[in-house]
């Protein structure tokens, strides 16, 4: 399972933990995924997502179609089947 966030592609970043005697550990920051449903009223159903909580504050405060549609993202790919 990718730890990617399915609307904006934020993923893990590398890089090194430095002690204080300059020892260098190599780490990864993992992005805050969570997984989500959320009613879009345009697609008739909900919607099940796996984001960032970053990208979850702006879903919440402009909705998930105009979110879609800001960044490029075919929001009728995440249509419920059936």
């Amino acid at each position: 399972m990718a730890r990617r966030c399915d609307l904006t592609g934020k993923g893990p970043l590398s890089g090194n933990r430095v002690s204080h005697a300059h020892n260098k550990t190599r780490m990864r920051q993992l992005p805050n995924l969570q997984s989500k449903r959320i009613w879009v009223p345009e697609l008739g159903g909900f919607v099940r997502v796996k984001l960032t909580t970053r990208a979850l504050r702006s879903i919440a405060k402009v909705g998930f179609v105009p979110f879609c549609k800001k960044n490029g993202i075919d929001y009728k790919k995440f249509a419920p089947k059936g």
